[in-house]
């Protein structure tokens, strides 16, 4: 078994490349796992996660509770554009992704931040969609 994060990083990636209305606003090489500042725009980056472990399940099973920010950027048709993308993410991710050789036990859909860009010449829109599951995985 993977990590859990990376089997969630995973699954979130593979939700949203068959999603047609995220493919539609974002090249599916801009979805990707990294850094959190594009060089390529408009991206959906997905940032190191953060995990919780929360104990043992049955049958020798392990449960991690995992935290993972999209972060969404644009910069054509600003807060827009980027908006768009972040309502196309929420619908592809509105149930639960289906990660390989664990299961989710529990999961939140994504909930947004909206911020521009602290250099405004730039005038980047960046959001920040934060997923969360409770991944049940053995070893």
């Amino acid at each position: 078994m993977v990590e859990p994060s990376i089997a969630l990083k995973t699954a979130v990636r593979a939700a949203l490349i068959v999603a047609p209305d995220v493919i539609a606003l974002v090249d599916i090489d801009n979805i990707r796992a990294g850094s959190t500042r594009p060089d390529k725009l408009p991206s959906v980056i997905m940032a190191h996660a953060q995990t919780q472990h929360l104990g043992r399940a049955s049958g020798g099973q392990y449960l991690t509770r995992v935290f993972l920010d999209l972060h969404i950027w644009a910069i054509e048709d600003g807060a827009e554009a980027a908006q768009a993308i972040g309502h196309a993410v929420s619908v592809a991710l509105w149930d639960a992704p289906a990660p390989v050789d664990c299961s989710v036990d529990d999961y939140q859909r994504p909930s947004f931040q909206w911020m521009r860009d602290p250099q405004p010449e730039l005038a980047y829109t960046h959001g920040v969609a934060t997923v969360e599951a409770a991944i049940r995985w053995s070893v």
